[in-house]
Parts: structure tokens; sequence; C-alpha cells
């Protein structure tokens, strides 16, 4: 958590050693990420679309909207950067044109500063560049319940926000711990409230591009002030604020600024109207945005984010278990996911080398399976690409109906994803078509079924089931085939053949990227198209 002081200035008088002639435009400040999530779709009508909205906060009560695309490239792994401070670049040479043109300027870079600068960016075996985002220990939540000025219904009392935190099955406590395999926990979380908003609810709501948006930011600060003069915020690590009324029609989950105890303090941040508080799902989707975590997806092509019931930042609703009093539970999230947070331990996975030449029978437990013993990621490398965060990778896991909140999963079977788009998990459907939810059999690979990399570079065959998950068999392309095999093409995502064990092909490959050398500094650490005389000023000491 990053707390200022109230008189706190940005420094930036390190700009002023960059040449002019060299350096482009450069802001400082704590990124924000903003993630708005619909409720569930009513039968017979389309599922609303998520958004995301980006904020560089500059100084206390000072923020510069970004533009959410240009952001994720710019970035290379945005989501990791959540709440940290950064140095967003702009394309100077552009940014006189765009000025001009009423336009917003071009974003160049984004890239940590400070002491994170040093872990920025970690390459992980496979080749893909991954930034360090760990979520360890104790993981304090505060409950802050806030009533609009003009609604006074109370849906829930605090006993029961307060029993969200709970360690029982069907509780917070317990379900975090179980995820992150015990490296979390949410001691000393408490639940406060009710607190009465001095505004009305139609105060907090402004109309953006034609359509009514909660204003997340005076919210914050509007319900941490009525409830500052009885809650210690010392330590906190995120808030999860709950109000008696619709906000726009979303759960929002990520970060925000406020002042908390006499300092301006950013850190993690829900918003959840009735229908989210109601259910642990959806308020464990928005703490998960608040973890650092995007949303998953299937690979249908489609604009929604919400059709994967295998992962609880995909689909919270489908698939997923219930509990009397905190309704709809949350299912585990993907386990490339749990790696990124530093919740898999490096002995539970494996990484199948991009040239790989041999045949490996592999002991894969279920990631519901904590303390495992065995392989619990499977990551099949692909050749690494001159932006290493567009390096796809593959991963397998295995997932089973079993326990508080995967009983009801659609079945027992391996589960393959493609990392790509900047670090969002696809789940991959053999299907064809498609399914537009993936709890179909395309997607589940299951005992004596073959399944292939699109350019066939590796193939998994599962072989058998175990006591904690599957066998399974993975090996290269083959040196000689008889007849080629079908590649499963969709229109927006690569995807890959399936077929049963025994079938091969051999398309011809791509070419191997050459893997850079270790880094020797900061700004050499960065990938290539990162590295501006700016921003390296700002790194190197």
């Amino acid at each position: 958590m990053h707390a200022w002081a109230a008189g706190f200035v940005l420094a930036l008088a390190g700009l002023s050693a960059v040449p002019p002639s060299r350096a482009d435009t450069v802001v400082q400040g704590i990124l924000q990420l903003q993630w708005a999530d619909p409720p569930r779709a009513t039968p017979g009508r389309a599922q609303a679309a998520p958004q995301l909205d980006v904020w560089l906060e500059t100084a206390p009560g000072q923020r510069v909207a970004l533009d959410a695309a240009q952001a994720r490239r710019a970035a290379g792994d945005l989501y990791a950067l959540a709440n940290r401070h950064v140095a967003v670049s702009y394309q100077a040479s552009a940014a006189k044109t765009q000025r001009l043109l009423s336009l917003s300027p071009v974003i160049d870079a984004i890239v940590p500063t400070g002491r994170v600068a040093a872990r920025a960016t970690v390459a992980s075996a496979e080749g893909r560049v991954m930034a360090a985002a760990p979520v360890l220990g104790s993981t304090r939540w505060v409950t802050l319940m806030c009533k609009f000025a003009d609604i006074a219904t109370e849906q829930k009392p605090r006993d029961f926000f307060q029993a969200q935190y709970g360690t029982a099955p069907g509780q917070l406590g317990h379900y975090w711990s179980e995820v992150s395999y015990g490296q979390v926990d949410l001691s000393g979380s408490s639940a406060h409230g009710w607190y009465t908003l001095p505004q009305p609810r139609e105060a907090y709501l402004a109309v953006v591009n034609g359509k009514q948006k909660a204003q997340l930011s005076q919210l914050f600060v509007d319900c941490a002030a009525a409830a500052d003069a009885d809650v210690d915020f010392r330590g906190v690590q995120g808030v999860n604020l709950m109000f008696n009324g619709e906000l726009d029609g979303n759960a929002w989950g990520g970060g925000a600024c406020a002042t908390l105890d006499g300092a301006y303090t950013c850190t993690r941040v829900t918003w959840s109207p009735p229908w989210s508080f109601a259910n642990l799902a959806p308020l464990a989707h928005e703490m998960g945005h608040g973890y650092g975590l995007p949303h998953s997806n299937n690979s249908d092509g489609d604009g929604d984010t919400y059709d994967n019931p295998w992962d609880l930042m995909s689909d919270a609703w489908r698939n997923a278990t219930s509990d009397a009093t905190f309704g709809t539970l949350p299912k585990h999230v993907n386990m490339y996911q749990r790696e990124r947070l530093g919740w898999l331990p490096a002995a539970r996975k494996r990484v199948i080398d991009a040239d790989n030449t041999g045949t490996h029978e592999i002991e894969l437990d279920a990631g519901s399976l904590r303390g495992s013993s065995n392989t619990q990621l499977v990551v099949l490398a692909m050749p690494a690409q001159p932006d290493p965060y567009k390096t796809v990778i593959y991963t397998l896991e295995a997932r089973r109906r079993t326990g508080t909140y995967e009983a009801k999963l659609a079945g027992d079977a391996v589960i393959v994803h493609t990392l790509e788009d900047y670090g969002i998990a696809y789940s991959i459907d053999t299907d064809t078509p498609v399914a537009d939810v993936s709890n179909n059999e395309g997607s589940m690979l299951k005992v004596g079924e073959r399944w292939n990399t699109p350019d066939e570079r590796h193939w998994v065959e599962v072989v058998a089931a175990t006591a904690e998950g599957f066998r399974v068999r993975v090996g290269p392309r083959p040196r000689m085939m008889s007849s080629p095999a079908p590649v499963l093409v969709k229109p927006a995502t690569p995807t890959a053949s399936s077929q049963a064990a025994g079938g091969t092909g051999t398309p011809s490959a791509p070419a191997l990227a050459t893997r850079s050398t270790t880094p020797k500094s900061r700004c050499s650490a960065l990938p290539r198209l990162l590295r501006h005389p700016a921003l390296c000023a700002l790194l190197e000491p």
C-alpha cells in the first residue's frame, strides 16, 4: 500500500537532466485500474460488456485518464503495476499534433519507478516476461457500509459483513487461504457501518458518453471520511465499500485514493451494490481485481469476457456452488494467475521448452489440492517474440469437482489455456464451432484424448486419471507423419487441434527467436520497445 503525507509533492526534478531534444513527455504518479462488472445476464438478454478505466494519480486529488488499450500495449503487464508508482511516457513527436487536434496524446511506455524498477520485469523460463506482483501474507481488508443520503434501507447488518471474512468453508477468509495454498490470509479484517453519505445517490452519478457512471473516487472519499473516526486504517491492504443502492449497473474493483487516518493513501478498493455483496462470488471477483488480476476469457472470439466458467475472473456465476447465507460462492482462479501472485511453489510448475525433443509423462494434480507433491501447472513454451510480452504460451491444469468451491464444475478434466494479449488467459475450446460458454466437452481434455498446439510443436495426451488428478504425456512434433492433422481455426484467437490419442501432424514451424542475455542494468532489463531515454534516465541510479 502506498501512503502520501498531506503535503506530498511528486519529485520530477530528474527530468531536467534529460536533453530537451530527446525527452518525451513524461508524467509520474500512482497507477489506478478500475474494473466494472455487470450482474449476471437475465435469460434472453445479452451480457453487458465489462469496462476498464485506467488513471494516473499525479498528486492528491489530481488524476490523469489514460486510454486503456494504449496503456496495455505501453506497459506490457499493466495489471502488475496497479497501485504502484510509475512513469508514463507520451510520444513527443505526436504530442503537439495531438494537442492541436484536441486528441489524447499517444502513450509510448509505462514503467515502474523507484525501488520497484529493479524487479519490474522477470523473464520466466518459458520466455514470457511477467512483472513481479506477489500478494503474500496477511492482507487485511476493511468493509465500510455506506448509505446514500436519500436511501434509508440497510439490506444487511454489520454482523453479516463481518462474517464474510470468516475462516469457515464458504467464507472469504477460507476461500482466499485455499486458493492461495495458505499464502494469503485476511487476519484482522473487519466491517463497519452503516454510515450516511453527505449526498444523495444522483450526486454520485455523472453522464459519460451518454451513460450514467458512478463517481468512484468521490464515493471512496466520502465513505472513508464518514468512517474515519471509528476505523483504524493502519496496515489496511484493501477496502470493500458496500452501498445500499445501485451504482451505475455495475460492481467495481481495483484501486483508488483517499485520506485514511490523516494520510493520503492509494490502496485496493471494491465498490459493491446490494446484488453484489449478497453473493461472495462477485465480491471475490472484485477483490481479485484489487489483488491485480485481470479478466480471463474463453477462445470464442466474441466481446464477452464472462463466458469461461472455469475461472472466477471470467464467469463467476455459472457452475458455481452456493450457500444459504452468502449466496453464490467463488470458484478458483486459473493456475497461471496463482503463479503470478506468488502462490504456486516453483516445484509444482513444469516447463516444456519450445524446442523440446523428448516425451514427458507428468503427474498433474488438481489445482484445488493444497500441499501437492506433484506438478500443478504445465507450461508449453512457444517461440519467443521480439516483444516478449506478446510471447504466447499454453498451460495445462487439472480441475476436479470437489470441495466447497469446485464441486459444480462442468467436469473432471485437464483444462488448456493460452496466454496472450498482454497476460490474458483464454481457455481453449476444440469444438467446431466453438461454444459461447466454455462448460462444454470441447473445453475439457479427458482420458484418451489428445490435443496439439496450432503449429503442432507440442502434443498433449491424457493417459489416465489418478487419485488427485491426471497422468498426462507431452511430446514434440514427430519427425515423420502419414497425414496432416486438422487444426481448429478461430477468427480472433489462435487455437489448436484436438483429436483422439495417436493422431499427429507436421505443419511448418515458425522461426525460433533468440532469447536475450541476462540484463546488466535496469534500463536494459526492459523490453526494447520500452527503452526510451527519458524513462532510462529515471530508472538508472
